[in-house]
């Protein structure tokens, strides 16, 4: 599925792609700028997902194994943030009516939380790591996996 025909926070995802280059490819400054950005665009305030997060979180992993990328700790992080985010969810309960719409957030949600699942057995990797905060950033995400 093309990029511009799904959502994130800004509305058409197309810019994705180029986030995902800048990440991995730029600088230290430059990469933590596009995480910054893609962050806001699939995880809005830590915890509300979009339709465009879960096509995005395989490449977030991918991202966090390369010993390259200089932000890998707050990918992680970022990772953590779409496993744990209920927000849909918990409105869903109050608003059933929620779950009536063709554009489900629920739907989004539970497929952003697979989508870290499906790539967990890259844990083990980034627990073997020298650098404490991706150690650290790991550890809390194991530990969102295993609830």
């Amino acid at each position: 599925m093309p990029w511009s025909d799904i959502q994130d926070s800004t509305g058409s995802a197309a810019a994705i792609p180029r986030l995902l280059r800048k990440v991995a490819r730029g600088d230290a400054e430059t990469a933590r700028a596009a995480l910054g950005d893609l962050r806001k665009r699939i995880c809005q305030y830590g915890f509300v997902v979009e339709q465009a997060t879960a096509a995005t979180v395989p490449f977030l992993w991918e991202l966090a194994q390369r010993p390259q990328v200089s932000c890998r700790a707050q990918i992680i992080q970022l990772l953590k943030n779409i496993a744990d985010a209920r927000q849909w969810e918990t409105t869903a309960t109050a608003y059933p009516k929620l779950l009536n719409h063709r554009e489900n957030p629920v739907a989004w949600e539970r497929a952003a939380r697979q989508a870290v699942r499906a790539r967990r057995d890259g844990l083990e990797r980034l627990l073997a790591e020298d650098d404490t905060e991706i150690t650290r950033a790991t550890t809390e995400l194991a530990r969102t996996l295993r609830d």
